[in-house]
Formats: C-alpha cells, sequence, structure tokens
C-alpha cells in the first residue's frame, strides 16, 4: 500500500513537470513563430497602413496570451491565442485587396506555427481537444479566405495550416504516452538501486559481525581451548563477560555498547553514547592486553585524534595485530609507535618473535585480511605487512584523518 502511494504520488510530480514542459515549450515555440509574423507583416508594401493599424494590436495580444500559456494553465490564454491570431489573418483579408507574398508568408508562419503552438497544452481534457479541434478549423478556414482569390494558393495553405496543427497535437500525444513509460523506468531503477544497497548494507553488517566475533569471542575460545595458558583466571572472566555482552548486542541487532548493562533492579540506565560508535578506545585496547598478560610499551603520541568510524577501524585493527603477537609470536612483549600528521595517523606494531615466511600466509584467512587489512581499506586506510622466520614481525597500519 506504501509503495502505491508513493508511485503515486511519483507520477504526480511527473506529470506536473511534464505539463511545466509543454506551457514552456508552447510559450517558446509560439513566441518564436508570432515574431516571425509580425516581421513578415511590417516589411514596407506587405499590407496596407489600415490593415497594419489593425494587425498590430492583435499581434501584441496573441504574443501576450502565448507568454500567458507558459506560465498559467487557463483555458482561456489558449482561446485568446486563437480568436486574436484569426482575427490577424481576417484583418489582412477583409484590408488587402490581395495578400502580397510577404503578407501571406507571415499569415502561414502565424496559422501553421504560431497558433498551432497551443495545442502542446490541449490534449489533457475534453473540452482543452474540443478547442483544438475548433482552433485548426478556425485557422484552415481563415487562410483559405484571405487567399480566396487564388484557389490553388489557398489549398496548398490550407494544407499546411491543418499540417502544422497535426504535428502540434501528435508531438503533444507521444509525450504523454512516454511520460508514463520514463517513470515505470525510473521506478525500476530506483527499486534496483535500493535493493543493491540494502544487500550491501547486509553484506557490510555481516562482514563487521564477523570480524567483531574473530577479534573478541574466538579469541577468548581459543584461549579457553589452551586453557588459558598466560591468563589469569580474572582476566579471562572479566574478557568472556564483555564478550557475552557483545554477543547479546549482535544479536539484538544493535551497535555494540549501545545498550547499558542492566542495574539490580532489571532497568536499563539511561547514558550517554560514547565517542566512538563501538566504543573503543586507546586506554581499553591498553587495559585488555595488560589482562592478557602481553606487556606493551607504547610510543608517540598518547591520543588519537580522528572521526568515530575511523577511531573504531584503527583501533580494532591494532588490537587484532596485537592478539596475533600474543598468540602466534612466542614472546611476550610488543612495541607499538603510534605518530601522526595533517593528514594520517599511523601506527607501527612491532615484536621479536618467531616470525614467518609472509608467502605462506592464507590469504582466505579472516584475521589479517579482514580484521585488519579490510576494516582500515573502508575507511580509506591500509595495513603493510613485514616478517621473516627469525626475525620478528612488523605491521604499519595507517589511516587518514579526513
Amino acid at each position: 500500500m506504501a509503495r502505491c502511494v508513493i508511485l503515486s504520488f511519483d507520477m504526480d510530480l511527473i506529470g506536473k513537470e511534464r505539463d511545466r514542459l509543454l506551457q514552456r515549450s508552447a510559450r517558446v515555440y509560439g513566441l518564436g513563430f508570432t515574431a516571425v509574423a509580425a516581421l513578415c507583416l511590417v516589411l514596407p508594401g506587405a499590407v496596407p497602413l489600415a490593415a497594419l493599424v489593425v494587425v498590430l494590436p492583435l499581434l501584441v495580444l496573441v504574443a501576450g496570451a502565448q507568454i500567458a500559456v507558459g506560465v498559467g494553465r487557463a483555458i482561456w490564454w489558449p482561446l485568446l491565442v486563437i480568436v486574436a491570431g484569426t482575427g490577424v489573418t481576417v484583418a489582412v483579408a477583409l484590408l488587402a485587396e490581395q495578400p502580397t507574398a510577404a503578407a501571406s508568408l507571415g499569415l502561414i508562419n502565424l496559422g501553421a506555427a504560431a497558433l498551432p503552438s497551443v495545442a502542446l497544452v490541449l490534449t489533457s481534457s475534453a473540452p482543452r481537444i474540443a478547442l483544438l479541434i475548433a482552433g485548426a478549423v478556425l485557422g484552415v478556414a481563415a487562410i483559405v479566405f484571405a487567399e480566396v482569390e487564388a484557389p490553388a494558393q489557398a489549398l496548398r495553405n490550407g494544407g499546411t495550416v491543418l499540417v502544422g496543427w497535426g504535428l502540434a497535437a501528435l508531438v503533444t500525444v507521444w509525450i504523454n504516452a512516454g511520460v508514463p513509460q520514463v517513470a515505470k523506468r525510473i521506478a525500476s531503477i530506483g527499486r534496483a538501486h535500493r535493493a543493491e544497497r540494502q544487500a550491501s548494507e547486509l553484506e557490510a553488517q555481516r562482514r563487521q559481525s564477523a570480524r567483531l566475533l574473530h577479534d573478541t569471542v574466538l579469541a577468548s575460545l581459543t584461549l579457553l581451548a589452551h586453557s588459558g595458558v598466560g591468563v589469569k583466571p580474572e582476566a579471562l572472566r572479566q574478557q568472556a563477560a564483555e564478550d557475552a555482552r557483545l554477543l547479546r548486542q549482535l544479536r539484538l541487532g544493535t551497535a555494540p555498547q549501545q545498550i547499558p548493562e542492566p542495574t539490580e533492579t532489571g532497568s536499563t540506565p539511561v547514558v550517554v553514547p560514547d565517542d566512538t560508535v563501538l566504543g573503543t578506545t586507546l586506554e581499553s585496547v591498553k587495559q585488555r592486553f595488560g589482562r592478557m598478560g602481553l606487556t606493551v610499551a607504547w610510543h608517540g603520541t598518547g591520543q588519537v585524534l580522528l572521526p568515530s568510524h575511523s577511531l573504531d577501524a584503527f583501533l580494532l585493527a591494532l588490537a587484532e595485530c596485537l592478539e596475533n603477537v600474543r598468540r602466534h609470536s612466542g614472546v611476550t612483549e610488543a612495541h607499538v609507535t603510534i605518530t601522526d600528521d595533517d593528514k594520517m595517523v599511523r601506527a607501527l606494531v612491532t615484536d621479536a618473535g618467531v616470525g614467518f615466511n609472509i608467502a605462506d600466509v592464507d590469504e582466505a584467512k579472516l584475521g589479517f585480511a579482514e580484521s585488519v587489512v579490510g576494516r582500515l581499506r573502508e575507511v580509506g586506510g591500509n595495513a603493510r605487512l613485514f616478517s621473516a622466520p627469525g626475525s620478528g614481525t612488523t605491521v604499519a597500519l595507517e589511516v587518514p584523518r579526513a
């Protein structure tokens, strides 16, 4: 039902834009040929002075009505264009014995183009269609009357006027028929775009959830599988509690750290959200690995100033690098150097552990490819890995400030 309402609303907007386009086209089209007709009729000797005195005010009236056609939807303006324009042709026929070539050309431009321009706004209802037909009949009759003394010329001019009205009407019908098709195609493209965007958002959410699970829950499960070697029981319990809260938040479909812990009375307190979406800070990273038995020597700046989404990516990638040191390096000490400038924030994570051959790393592993490289690239950053067997490992992280 909501989709039908939206589609109807879109069709109304498109219909209004179509009507405005036709009105403006009728104005420009009509004024252009009215100006040509006026120039032909005011040429010296084209029509007698008495006829010119009558014709010029009528042409001004035609032009004014054409301007009004381009602004408003009232049916009286097209009617005025037809009546005043027909009056010009009749005046020339009555006050000139035989129209000159210049006058005849002016009348053709008026009857076959300037007046039929109003056909662009006369196909939307029965009264307007009736006015269109009446205008075409009056135009043909007037031009034939003006050339009555030359039957062949009158026939040709009458046919030209009729063709002018017919073409203008056909163009209008074609535009009116094409607009709904265009609207349907636009709606179809919009639906496809929305579906693609939703799929992209779901995929991004899935990848984020997978990264968070890998960085926290799977790490804790690995510790449990190895009987928590090197980690105090209290630290393991605290990490497991944090992982449980994370799982609950992911299950409810909310951003981590957005749901506070219930109080003893069962109610949920109101808290101000953390500066970052995930509630991760540099201090929390330090505390976590302090509990987990990894000694980290921190160097460089003590603050990381980044937008919240970039800060989350940077700190979580940094935490994953330290987790890899703790689990795989064979040493209990790491060094982290954080530097920044006007454009970038960088971190070097180094250890003097066993190292490894980078070519032997499985690219499908989630740990580095997704939790570090993929996470940083989503915010415009990057990560580079340097290692060799027996020479330790260094990971360079960088994230742009903007």
